[in-house]
């Protein structure tokens, strides 16, 4: 697949919706795993036990954050290659994850 049919499958006005879907999702459950980390952090600060029946809510949280971050610092490398706000980029890929990727990759070699 060349970059000519991948740009027009992305910019389909059916993966529009779905794009923006996905951003708002991402955005939602990224703010969500942040406050439960901060939640957990405060009770451990705080000597309170939190229940072992949700570890697993925890490394599910620790996984999508951890690989935010990676997808973020990929992003800053992207933009500043682009000359653009490394910093804006990473943020925003951060909290809508892939989506920011694709996006900022597509900006590059529509330039091109």
């Amino acid at each position: 697949m060349n970059i000519n049919t991948a740009t027009k499958i992305i910019n389909h006005s059916y993966f529009q919706g779905l794009k923006t879907l996905v951003k708002i999702v991402s955005t939602g459950l990224i703010s969500v795993a942040i406050l439960w980390e901060l939640g957990n952090i405060y009770a451990t600060l705080n000597n309170w036990q939190v229940s072992n029946n949700l570890n697993w809510i925890f490394w599910i949280d620790r996984i999508a954050l951890i690989s935010h971050g990676i997808e973020a610092i990929i992003a800053a490398y992207y933009a500043r290659l682009q000359q653009k706000n490394p910093l804006q980029y990473s943020i925003y890929t951060f909290f809508v994850g892939t989506v920011g990727l694709l996006e900022l990759k597509i900006g590059q070699e529509e330039t091109k």
